[in-house]
């Protein structure tokens, strides 16, 4: 009988060779295989091997302080490819401190160009990216002045006299994935992940270029006690296999749970169960940004004030049910987790593979998309990804946002600094933020504002004084929050005069109410098509 190859997490290490590529699969700290990676680590800072890394990565993968931020410091890894370093304080030290070659692509076209590179192909196309700092007319995705002149890894193609992104093959030599169980023959599952993330399709890729494939399980058990249709992996593409020793600290489900069944669905909580959030800053600008989906629709959720509270925004006002709430790690539905454990949630009705849930984004597009913003310009571009110095990277936000038919920026108006309260149904700004986000340019183009004017595509920016849309000649003005001074706390603080709607509005009173604030009644009104 064809036997798994079991290993300690310093044996897996040694199979990490100087100048590899390596790619782990996860997102946040899901499906982080933090034996191998901390192995990897005490390697490299007691012998400074393995070195000259290439670390490939689709999603962020780290709470701040575990995942690849293992991989950290300086020599160990000479290039990153990837798409988000949010939750990843040290390689945004790096990054910024031109201590690395770092480029930035999109999520998904990361995640599914494993699978193109999986069945041979050299890279993908796609027309995700063309507009934005990853076109290589703009920056090509070059995160600093040391990657700056370094090779282009993103081309402009033409086909049929269209314009499309090319994203070249990156050959895969170690693949580092994690799973619940295997048995004796190493075929592996990932019942208990929170996610089901693109990991056959990284495997597969790694196996087309001879690479070794090593995996991080919690368990063993017995050949033939696991139902096929639930192995992720089968064994004959796993070169090694590390059996956790210390699970509760190194394969937890996610940072702040070392395992809870209602967010891998294998149980459910009392809806009731779920706390509403109190009254913030955040609720009100979310509040106001929910008024936008319609019965039916499909909703995506991104990283910050989005994720954070419209999904209990959503539980809170009863709308759960009326809407399909999704995340681009393959959720659907439920409650959502924020902050550090993004991406999960708890009574999913369904969870698909992180690469296919993008082959939704890119393709039909979502209905609906809510997503943060770090400045506005007057043309309706949009930087999320780089401020200053500091790159958080794109994540899923190119991926989704040019395909979206509705996207919903939210934030506040200005930023570090800004203090809010809420008095009777009143806003009142405590202090003001010492950043404009109102620019006369952005600083890097992550939502390229005239492609999305020129294809019709609606747009709203969400905050808690104003609220913008993009329309054919630049960004109007459309609602103002009660309380607020339209010349001193908005027009003032802007560095572009917006156009101001003939119809200029005030936000609903009720967004500042304690309790719910009768949004399924308003919702339930509009027609099952986006009004």
């Amino acid at each position: 009988m064809i036997k798994a190859n079991f290993i300690t997490a310093e044996e897996a290490a040694r199979f990490v060779k100087d100048g590899m590529t390596i790619c782990p699969v996860g997102m946040t700290l899901v499906s982080a295989s933090e034996s191998v990676l901390k192995a990897l680590e005490a390697s490299f800072l007691e012998t400074q091997h393995p070195a000259g890394l290439t670390l490939l990565h689709s999603c962020g993968q780290s709470d701040r302080k575990d995942g690849i931020q293992h991989f950290a410091h300086e020599g160990m890894v000479t290039r990153i490819i990837g798409s988000h370093w949010g939750l990843q304080p040290r390689w945004m030290e790096m990054i910024a401190g031109n201590k690395v070659e770092a480029y930035c692509l999109p999520q998904g076209q990361i995640a599914q160009l494993y699978r193109s590179m999986a069945c041979g192909l050299p890279g993908k196309m796609s027309k995700v990216g063309l507009g934005t700092f990853v076109d290589p007319r703009l920056e090509g995705g070059k995160m600093n002045d040391r990657t700056k002149e370094l090779e282009d890894i993103v081309e402009i193609m033409d086909y049929h006299g269209e314009e499309y992104m090319f994203y070249k093959q990156v050959p895969i030599d170690i693949c580092l994935i994690r799973g619940t169980e295997c048995d004796e023959m190493g075929n592996l599952t990932t019942d208990e992940e929170a996610m089901k993330l693109e990991v056959l399709a990284a495997v597969m890729a790694a196996k087309r270029f001879g690479g070794k494939v090593i995996a991080q399980v919690k368990r063993v058990v017995q050949t033939g006690t696991i139902n096929p249709k639930n192995v992720t992996v089968p064994g004959v593409f796993i070169d090694g296999i590390v059996v956790c020793e210390n699970p509760e600290t190194d394969h937890r489900q996610t940072s702040s749970w070392y395992f809870d069944p209602s967010y891998s669905g294998q149980a459910r909580v009392p809806q009731n169960a779920i706390e509403p959030l109190p009254m913030s800053v955040r609720k009100f600008i979310g509040r106001r940004a929910i008024e936008e989906v319609y019965p039916g629709c499909v909703v995506n959720l991104g990283t910050g004030i989005p994720n954070d509270v419209i999904g209990n925004i959503s539980n809170e006002e009863g709308i759960n049910d009326d809407i399909m709430i999704t995340v681009e790690s393959g959720i659907y539905g439920g409650v959502q987790a924020g902050g550090i454990d993004f991406g999960i949630g708890q009574n999913l009705y369904a969870m698909i593979g992180h690469h296919e849930q993008m082959d939704y984004y890119n393709g039909a597009g979502v209905d609906v998309t809510f997503m943060g913003f770090g400045e506005l310009d007057g043309q309706g571009n949009i930087n999320a990804t780089k401020m200053g110095p500091r790159c958080t990277g794109c994540g899923g936000f190119i991926d989704i946002t040019q395909n979206a038919k509705k996207v919903v920026f939210c934030g506040t108006f200005t930023a570090s600094g800004c203090k809010f309260s809420f008095k009777d149904h009143k806003l009142t700004i405590e202090n003001e933020g010492k950043i404009r986000k109102m620019v006369s340019e952005v600083a890097q183009y992550s939502f390229n504002g005239k492609i999305s004017r020129e294809k019709g595509q609606e747009v709203y920016i969400v905050t808690e004084r104003a609220v913008f849309q993009l329309v054919p000649d630049g960004v109007m003005l459309i609602e103002i929050a009660p309380g607020i001074d339209l010349q001193t706390q908005v027009l003032d603080l802007m560095d572009f005069e917006p156009i101001i709607s003939k119809d200029l509005k005030v936000m609903d009173e009720a967004l500042f109410n304690e309790g719910p604030v009768g949004m399924r009644d308003l919702i339930m009104s509009k027609n099952t098509q986006a009004d």
